[in-house]
């Protein structure tokens, strides 16, 4: 692939941050239904509340998780905010898998010598094999 290549990119499913939004908007709801009146239990729901739907708003915000082109990769840094991988200072591109309670879980890590970046399924919108994958194969310098 070289700089000229079109730019890859994977993002958060548009779904997400409904279900985000929709969940605030469902704890709120249950906050003025079970309250009795303690202004605390009302309280502790608009907290949580506004926690998921600032969420929300990050993935509608900043959706795409990470980028890539022939000089690098673009992933997501911060609550909104993008930063630049040259391809010299990525290290490896690893998928970890885990299994909890029956389901395993993927991963996928770019280690970039000092700083770490982990994307699951649901920042990338698609399976953490293949965006790996993708990115080996978009890598100078590798065989495919």
């Amino acid at each position: 692939m070289d700089d000229a290549t079109p730019v890859r990119q994977w993002r958060v499913p548009a779904s997400l941050p409904a279900a985000k939004l929709a969940g605030a908007v469902l704890l709120v709801a249950l906050g003025l239904l079970f309250a009795d009146g303690d202004p605390v239990r009302l309280a502790l729901a608009a907290l949580v509340a506004a926690g998921l739907a600032g969420w929300a708003v990050r993935d509608l915000v900043a959706p795409i998780r990470l980028a890539v082109d022939g000089s690098g990769l673009t992933v997501a840094h911060g609550f909104a905010g993008h930063r630049r991988l040259p391809w010299p200072a990525v290290e490896a591109i690893t998928v970890d898998r885990r299994p909890r309670l029956g389901l395993t879980t993927e991963v996928l890590e770019i280690d970039a010598g000092e700083s770490l970046h982990l994307f699951g399924r649901y920042d990338l919108g698609t399976s953490p094999e293949e965006v790996a994958a993708t990115l080996r194969a978009a890598r100078p310098g590798t065989a495919t």
